[in-house]
């Protein structure tokens, strides 16, 4: 059986309500701020960064079709110029297109890897969150 508690000072519980609610005051903000940096990190790697990379292997591509053309065109003309600087042309953009290539599957690791760490301790902050707003603001309220 829980004991009742034994007040002597009215002033001493007025300053703890005093306190606790200025703890509340900069607490939610500060979790709200954890919660809105997580969800913009996300939507970085999910959105900004996803399109950067998708649209930067499109361009690549492009430009590799275009050197691949030319190297094309250097091999079958009659005037036998050298295809040597049109070859090094296809071997850089093939390079680029690899690189892109793999910028997009590390980004797609990148999500999943934030997903697994950040979820559980998202929601661990959700709940100190709704804590702080709801049972926290409770007590404040019946310390008055």
């Amino acid at each position: 059986m829980a004991q009742p508690a034994k007040i002597t000072s009215i002033e001493a519980i007025a300053a703890f309500r005093t306190s606790l609610i200025l703890y509340l005051s900069k607490v939610r903000p500060a979790l709200e701020e954890v919660s809105t940096e997580v969800a913009r990190t996300r939507s970085w790697l999910q959105n900004d960064q996803r399109r950067h990379w998708e649209n930067e292997l499109r361009r690549r591509r492009r430009r590799l079709e275009e050197a691949q053309a030319e190297l094309f065109n250097a091999k079958i003309s009659l005037t036998q110029k050298s295809t040597q600087l049109p070859h090094m042309l296809v071997q850089r953009t093939k390079q680029a297109v690899e690189e892109a290539e793999d910028k997009l599957k590390v980004l797609k690791r990148w999500e999943a890897e934030m997903e697994n760490r950040t979820d559980p301790l998202t929601k661990q902050v959700e709940q100190l969150h709704g804590f702080m707003t709801t049972d926290m603001a409770r007590a404040a309220a019946q310390l008055a």
